[in-house]
């Protein structure tokens, strides 16, 4: 493309925006369609994947009947000879006649014959060394398949895999779990303008996207190494049809940092064109964060990649962040598009008119409540770095005190659980 058509079609007139949640709707289906093959690993290498397949069990759960105390299993009534001892762990003999006892430990396998368990506190000894007392009336162990029966499907696939769940694995016998390959991902910093180090001044400004973004995207399931950072990219269409190419060759994602409007010099749009890449969403009406657009790129062998282009402007692109990455990635990954928690809102929230309002809050999970913060422009991170997710507030609406709205979290650690 020469640098007159570029520049004509910078000058083209954006479409109109897609609605807020129309364009989180569409990336996830747009990313699921895509959904990562999935990979075996090990327990220990499993926490903040995402399950490829439903875990079912093994075995039945306990796999044999299983003392629940520390006591005495035994056969009829008493007192009760004591023939022998079962620990955890030991397959023991079985009870064949009445007034016979064997000592249990927790957990240990009862032995078949066994009445009754009778609990180590309940109990007493004759003289000559026979145990007395009376067994609980509500049985004292755990019969097989209590908790599952073998084959029985525990958790669907799409479950995020965290520390709870990978215990549940070892406890049905499983050593590795089938899981979807995390999303590689990349990021492009775009703008001559931008310092890599120092202080801010003379008419340049300090990048703080590149530093931060990868950091969000790890939070979303992503790989990223530090190789996968580039930039900033000078401000060409050549350079930027060049870095992009670059970070796709190994790249599931790659998010870009402003260029997302149509001036002189923006190249982005131009830059996807010249890739072939066609747009899943081209602007959205939200604030901040508006001029955002995700695009995607499919191979002759049908691989599919996506470029998430991200406003310059630090909170916008966080809320392009949440808007478009969170839900692509969740796709990805096979996961379901997560439904959002509610609060209700201790301080006013003006609306955007047609624009969804996507309002910095502070969450008091035990009130559930929703509180603004301060410092909260598009250019701005202080707001951000006290904050715990968007309040959502709707087109057309304003976030008066006492409304309950929808919140979107911000990213959590892999395996950490939203509130």
């Amino acid at each position: 493309m020469s640098t007159e058509t570029a520049a004509a079609a910078a000058q083209v007139a954006a479409p109109p925006p897609a609605g807020w949640e129309e364009a989180r709707s569409r990336v996830y289906a747009v990313g699921l369609a895509a959904a990562l093959p999935p990979v075996n690993r090990s327990l220990s290498d499993a926490d903040g994947y995402t399950l490829a397949e439903p875990l079912t069990t093994r075995t039945d759960l306990p796999a044999f009947p299983t003392s629940s105390v520390d006591g005495w299993a035994v056969r009829g009534a008493g007192p009760w000879d004591v023939v022998g001892r079962v620990l955890a762990g030991q397959t023991p003999a079985g009870l064949t006649a009445d007034g016979t006892t064997v000592e249990i430990a927790t957990g240990a396998m009862v032995p078949t014959g066994t009445t009754a368990i009778l609990r180590i506190e309940d109990s007493g000894r004759t003289p000559d060394g026979r145990v007395t007392g009376t067994p609980r009336p509500n049985p004292e162990w755990r019969e097989p398949g209590e908790e599952a029966v073998a084959g029985e499907e525990l958790l669907p696939a799409g479950t995020p895999v965290d520390p709870a769940l990978i215990g549940l694995a070892a406890s049905c016998g499983h050593d590795q779990l089938a899981v979807r390959r995390q999303p590689r991902a990349a990021l492009l910093v775009f703008g001559d303008e931008l310092l890599t180090a120092g202080p801010p001044g003379s008419g340049r400004v300090r990048d703080a996207l590149g530093p931060a973004v990868p950091s969000w995207l790890r939070r979303y399931g992503c790989q990223v190494r530090p190789s996968d950072v580039v930039g900033p990219v000078a401000d060409t269409l050549p350079a930027h049809v060049a870095a992009l190419r670059a970070a796709l060759a190994g790249a599931d994602l790659v998010c870009t940092t402003g260029g997302t409007m149509h001036g002189p010099v923006d190249h982005l749009h131009p830059a996807l064109e010249a890739l072939g890449a066609d747009h899943v969403v081209n602007t959205v009406a939200v604030r901040p964060g508006f001029p955002m657009l995700l695009a995607r790129l499919v191979d002759a062998d049908g691989r599919v990649r996506f470029v998430a282009g991200l406003p310059g402007n630090p909170q916008s692109a966080i809320v392009a962040l949440v808007s478009l990455v969170a839900p692509l990635l969740a796709g990805l990954q096979g996961r379901a598009l997560p439904a959002l928690p509610q609060a209700t809102l201790a301080g006013p929230v003006p609306g955007r008119g047609d624009y969804t309002h996507l309002a910095l809050v502070r969450l008091d999970r035990a009130a559930g409540t929703a509180h603004p913060v301060r410092h909260v422009g598009s250019a701005m991170l202080r707001g951000l770095a006290g904050a715990d997710g968007f309040a959502v507030i709707r087109p057309g609406t304003s976030g008066e005190v006492g409304a309950r709205v929808p919140v979107v979290p911000l990213p959590l650690l892999p395996g950490e659980r939203t509130w």
